[in-house]
């Protein structure tokens, strides 16, 4: 294939298929890719993702490039499908597979942040309410979910792309855009689309994820009963530190749970 090419796929959202550039780099880790295929599943599994939103990790050889799997429901995703990318989101060995439109996200943060080790976009029905409220600010509810801060950053794609965009991101202007409302927050809201979440690595930015969603689901359920008392600036920083010393012990425990789910589709075999 000599050019990019972009068109709709059968439920007429837009499937991107890219020309290869470059050679891949030395093969990354065993335990980084199994830990990739992992976070689609756990992802899943705790309602942060469903057939849309994707995962990556920046590639442990070479800081210049990140693995993402192919454009497929992050359930479903093997070894075998996920892709190397230079950060301006051009696929390395994708081989005439449809990549994921919004790539740009990812390539755009690792680019932006040297800290940022994996990224996690979502659509996560429970944050989604506080991208778009003029009122509400996502902001930590308990003790687990310190690591957002006083105040979630939200991104408002209008001041970039203008009020008539899908809200997608869909190129690296638009990511870069993103990134900049990210800043060096840990949680990313964009306004009726969804929120991106990094860290230092695949678990904690899994971590991260699942608590975004579940400190979202409380804090609507407060907002319900009134007054809320949210984390000081204090807490916020101490529970972080405490709580994200805990992240392997709740990354042992959900991986366990989505090798089980794969050996019962396997017939236990």
């Amino acid at each position: 294939m000599n050019e990019n090419t972009a068109h709709a796929g059968r439920d007429g959202l837009p499937v991107s298929i890219q020309a290869d550039r470059g050679e891949p780099a030395e093969t990354p880790s065993r335990t980084l890719v199994e830990e990739l295929v992992a976070a689609n599943r756990i992802l899943f599994r705790h309602r942060v993702v469903d057939a849309f939103g994707h995962v990556s990790v920046r590639h442990d050889k070479d800081s210049s490039r990140f693995l993402l799997a192919r454009n497929m429901a992050p359930a479903l995703v093997t070894e075998l499908d996920l892709v190397e990318f230079h950060l301006d989101g051009t696929p390395v060995d994708a081989h005439g597979r449809s990549v994921y439109l919004e790539r740009f996200i990812h390539g755009e943060i690792y680019r932006a942040r040297e800290d940022v080790m994996a990224v996690v976009h979502s659509h996560a029905p429970a944050v989604v309410p506080f991208g778009v409220s003029r009122s509400a600010t996502l902001m930590p509810v308990w003790h687990m979910s310190g690591f957002l801060g006083l105040e979630t950053p939200v991104f408002e794609i209008r001041e970039t792309a203008g009020d008539a965009s899908d809200l997608l991101i869909r190129d690296n202007a638009l990511g870069e855009s993103l990134a900049g409302s990210l800043g060096d927050a840990c949680v990313v809201l964009m306004r009726g689309h969804g929120a991106t979440v990094v860290g230092a690595s695949i678990r904690e930015a899994v971590f991260r994820a699942v608590y975004t969603q579940l400190n979202a689901e409380l804090q609507l359920n407060a907002l319900q009963l009134g007054d809320v008392n949210y984390l000081t600036e204090g807490e916020t920083h101490t529970t972080t530190a405490s709580v994200g010393s805990q992240v392997d012990r709740a990354w042992n425990l959900w991986k366990r749970e989505v090798e089980a789910d794969h050996d019962g589709e396997d017939g236990g075999a």
